[in-house]
């Protein structure tokens, strides 16, 4: 097996695909009233979508298996993992899915 070498135009010094900042896909919000993650996982099917806590960290994990597709295959899986602010109050913790594939983790805050 063979390196092939890599050539872009990318000119930001991080580049986390398909989590990138600043482009729509993933959005952080923490204010007084709520915390909350949305992230775009439209190539997972819910059942391939798996969130958790542990401790003070929210571990989102997204897998498939290898999938046939019209130019051989492909398999996708995303870890992230996002440090709970100590001020939500865990019990409130809840995820959705929209029909357009966007992920959305909430909690409130503490009163």
């Amino acid at each position: 097996m063979s390196t092939v070498p890599l050539t872009h135009e990318w000119a930001g010094e991080v580049w986390d695909w398909p989590l990138q900042n600043n482009d729509g896909v993933v959005r952080v919000t923490n204010t007084k009233e709520k915390f909350e993650v949305g992230l775009d996982v439209q190539f997972f099917a819910p059942s391939e979508i798996e969130v958790k806590v542990s401790g003070q960290d929210l571990l989102i994990h997204c897998r498939h298996e290898v999938r046939a597709d019209s130019h051989g295959s492909i398999a996708r899986e995303i870890h992230r993992c996002y440090k709970l602010p100590a001020d939500i109050d865990a019990a409130s913790l809840k995820s959705h899915l929209s029909s357009r594939g966007v992920l959305n983790i909430s909690a409130a805050k503490k009163a």
